[in-house]
């Protein structure tokens, strides 16, 4: 239509058909300009909105930011409780402060990128004044990349985490840590020291200074993770074949933990098989929790669990329930300090050596893969294998005499 001005030309202005707005669900139109020079130009810009609308190229009018899009897609989310609260911390640490005021559809893939930038270049408080690494920056993006991507076409016509550039993968790994592992014989002392009793007035096979020998133990020597060792139930373990199935992983979830099914990624048994004498350690937790339960009664509710919280230093709650990961990781800590093993060796650490260990002894990677339940061999080797150093100079000094290499120098 022709719009009268006063003092100048008038111009022209084109209006949008009555259509459905996808972000409200009601029915709308809008001003498409008022400012075309002429009918023809007006034309021009009423079939292009036309063109773009019918194909699908234009975002819904919508005032929605994008902290409030991340907050509502979050919580439709169907993920474990774990990751959902990994999630959330993300966003509310490292996405909402610096764009989670921006329209969601004013979000282009140079907003994401300036982001990653940030993220990677300046101090964190949450992560002790360092920027963020790599990975992490790399999930964020992969956390936004799905949010966004649940947007199309709904709320917005493409995904701009689709053409945005994250850490690729060559960066991650050149800044993965070199964690320490323990060889055999580190591993032999180790076990060793922590059967060890204090020697006190009141010391004994049931002494609290042994009440995590049997969980290090375990850990050390079966290379399970701290979450599936926290887990393990009496009624799956097979005394007779020596097989412990995983069924079960105590898990953080926000400020609190919580007992839940292992997720199989595949594999339907999550089974491992161990040596007698790694029954025998079990039985001995056994013994001692049935002191235990026998001691506190009715303080002590059954889970099947075989490393149960105990009655040392029970202040509240009930005995024989799941333990708080994060005090079995205090305990670990202290007793890495007090055998003097390297600072940053983590309880998670103890299945790099067990890897590292069983390929250097030239075990069967397949089968050193399966019982510490990577999704492959190859990943193993992947992973583990560059550490073989007696097998790689075997290898060498094998291919060089097949060839005569020592009689041409």
């Amino acid at each position: 239509m022709e719009i009268p001005r006063k003092g100048r030309p008038n111009t022209w202005g084109v209006r949008t058909p009555l259509h459905l707005n996808k972000a409200t669900g009601q029915k709308e139109r809008y001003w498409i300009g008022r400012e075309f020079k002429n009918k023809t130009e007006a034309e021009r810009a009423s079939r292009k909105w036309m063109t773009d609308h019918d194909a699908g190229k234009l975002a819904a009018r919508s005032d929605m930011k994008l902290g409030d899009w991340l907050d509502k897609w979050l919580s439709n989310h169907r993920k474990e409780g774990t990751t959902l609260a990994g999630y959330e911390t993300k966003i509310r640490l490292h996405i909402k402060p610096h764009i989670g005021g921006v329209k969601l559809c004013e979000v282009t893939d140079d907003t994401l990128d300036d982001l990653y930038r940030l993220l990677e270049s300046a101090p964190c408080p949450t992560n002790w004044g360092k920027p963020l690494g790599a990975k992490s920056v790399r999930h964020i993006h992969n956390i936004l990349s799905g949010a966004l991507g649940a947007a199309v076409p709904k709320l917005i016509p493409t995904n701009p985490a689709a053409t945005a550039h994250p850490p690729t993968a060559r960066q991650i790994k050149a800044q993965e840590s070199k964690f320490p592992t323990l060889d055999d014989d580190q591993t032999r002392r180790f076990l060793s020291a922590v059967w060890e009793p204090c020697g006190g007035r009141r010391c004994g096979p049931l002494h609290h200074c042994l009440r995590d020998a049997a969980l290090w133990t375990t850990i050390a020597v079966t290379g399970v993770r701290r979450s599936e060792a926290m887990g393990m139930r009496w009624s799956l373990i097979n005394w007779d074949q020596g097989v412990i199935e995983l069924g079960w992983v105590v898990v953080e979830v926000g400020n609190t933990f919580l007992l839940r099914r292992l997720p199989k990624d595949g594999d339907d048994n999550a089974r491992i098989y161990v040596d007698q004498s790694v029954m025998n350690v079990l039985k001995r937790q056994r013994e001692r929790q049935n002191v235990e339960r026998a001691r506190l009664g009715d303080a002590w509710v059954d889970s099947d669990l075989v490393f149960a919280r105990d009655g040392f230093k029970l202040y509240r709650g009930e005995a024989g329930g799941p333990q708080d990961p994060e005090k079995v990781s205090a305990r670990w800590r202290t007793l890495r300090n007090r055998l003097h093993l390297p600072e940053n060796f983590r309880l998670h650490d103890w299945r790099h050596s067990k890897v590292t260990n069983d390929l250097e002894a030239g075990e069967n990677p397949v089968e050193v893969s399966a019982n510490v339940r990577h999704h492959s061999p190859g990943y193993t080797m992947a992973r583990y294998g560059h550490t073989r150093k007696d097998g790689a100079r075997r290898l060498a000094a094998s291919g060089a005499g097949r060839l005569g290499l020592s009689s041409l120098v």
